[in-house]
């Protein structure tokens, strides 16, 4: 199922649920029927989202060394897409409604 996030002050953001719900999760909320990130609630959800980003970037970087690209013997591993690529969409929406002064609703 896909989930469509809207916010006055930016185009709307469509994401497949368990992503939605994983982000959603993140900043503190629960994936409804219908939910908002109010307007006075995107500090924290932004600085939970961006701590959440770093921490994988982090974690990210540890397990690059145990990719044995191109070496002999050692099977191509490609490296999933990381929470920054797939949150960047949702965490610009945040900054934008932060910036406007905005709820993020979805589920309308």
């Amino acid at each position: 199922m896909l989930i469509t996030f809207k916010c006055h002050a930016c185009p709307d953001v469509v994401m497949l649920e368990n992503l939605a719900q994983y982000l959603v999760g993140i900043v503190g909320k629960r994936l409804g029927e219908r939910g908002v990130i109010a307007h006075d609630e995107l500090d924290t959800a932004i600085t939970k989202l961006e701590a959440a980003i770093q921490t994988d970037k982090k974690e990210r970087a540890e397990h690059e060394g145990h990719f044995h690209e191109g070496e002999e013997g050692h099977d191509r591993h490609e490296i999933p897409i990381g929470l920054a690529q797939r949150a960047f969409p949702f965490l610009d929406m945040l900054r934008a409604a932060q910036k406007e002064n905005t709820d993020v609703l979805w589920g309308i």
